[in-house]
């Protein structure tokens, strides 16, 4: 089959079984996030926090805006909206990137996205607090187990803990921050699109950024020579993880809700450790081998519901219509 050829299957796949095309999206948004630690951690060799925070803000804002216009797919925001969307701003980026950024000063890539993975444990609490979703004892068995594997995935080759205070306390900010950005979001996704939602929380966050920029970065910042290897990952960062990934994780939640969406995260460590390995020459130890396969278990168990769910619903239909297998 051609490369033409498998496109135009994909795409004909797609439009039959959303569903499929719902977690491609949802793996390209991980990926990209996986690379994200990576990229700030370069970043961190020339610049300080809220410096890569506000430049990566500024150009995914540049981007969406411009690509937003062309597609006309940018929607002006209501003024009785404003308050979500700033809220939204505040959760992330804001809080977000600072808990993920200062993290990453002291705890290495790996370890950084692997407590950002703790995600999944508290979305359910969330969720069913905010949206009454229920979880069944499964998803919640395939949580815990990833949470084990995600730990494993940090030990160094002594098995002990390699991650600071301090850095465990901003990842933690981050964790709280990104379960406050996903139960705001589901809101938000009802009224905008994507690509809105996206730009102007993006907006939103640059102004949150400047006065901490102006105070703490400025002059570190202006001293700085601006090189290809500055350029490079700052662009990345701004293009793929500030704006691509966060539209494919977007329609991801909703599509599938806020807990199988954030469940889905827990792969993001997995990226990350292979990633920190072939370009940050970390070390993957086999005890983070064996973790990443315990993370990938969890993650399948996670979404096992919902396959029995579409397999419970499409196997009846069969025999009610007198239709053969």
């Amino acid at each position: 089959m051609s490369l033409k050829n498998r496109v135009l299957h994909f795409i004909n796949l797609s439009r039959k079984h959303p569903v499929v095309l719902t977690y491609i999206a949802m793996l390209g948004a991980m990926l990209f996030w996986g690379f994200s630690f990576i990229w700030t951690k370069k970043l961190l060799q020339f610049y300080e926090p809220f410096t890569i925070l506000l430049l990566r803000l500024i150009i995914s804002s540049l981007f969406l805006l411009v690509t937003g216009l062309a597609l006309k797919k940018l929607q002006a925001i209501k003024l009785k909206d404003i308050r979500i969307i700033a809220l939204l701003a505040f959760f992330e980026p804001f809080l977000y990137f600072i808990g993920e950024a200062y993290g990453l000063k002291y705890v290495s890539a790996t370890a950084s996205s692997v407590l950002i993975a703790t995600i999944p444990l508290f979305s359910p609490v969330a969720a069913w607090f905010f949206f009454k979703d229920k979880l069944s004892i499964l998803n919640f068995a395939g949580i815990l187990i990833s949470i084990i594997g995600i730990y494993l995935v940090i030990l160094n080759e002594n098995y002990e803990l390699d991650a600071s205070f301090i850095g465990i306390l901003f990842m933690g900010l981050a964790v709280f921050s990104a379960i406050g950005y996903s139960v705001v979001v589901m809101n938000a996704a009802k009224r905008y699109n994507v690509f809105s939602i996206i730009f102007y929380q993006n907006l939103f966050g640059i102004l949150f950024f400047l006065p901490f920029f102006f105070y703490f970065d400025f002059e570190h910042f202006i001293q700085v020579e601006i090189t290809l290897e500055i350029i490079k990952p700052l662009m990345a960062l701004a293009i793929l993880a500030s704006s691509v990934a966060f539209m494919l994780f977007t329609y991801g939640i909703r599509e599938l809700g806020l807990v199988k969406a954030n469940s889905i995260s827990n792969i993001i460590p997995v990226f990350t450790a292979i990633f920190s390995y072939l370009v940050l020459d970390e070390i993957l130890s086999g005890i983070n081998i064996i973790g990443i396969l315990i993370v990938l278990s969890g993650l399948f168990l996670t979404q096992l519901k919902r396959r029995m769910h579409l397999k419970n619903k499409i196997i009846p239909f069969i025999k009610t219509n007198g239709l053969k297998r």
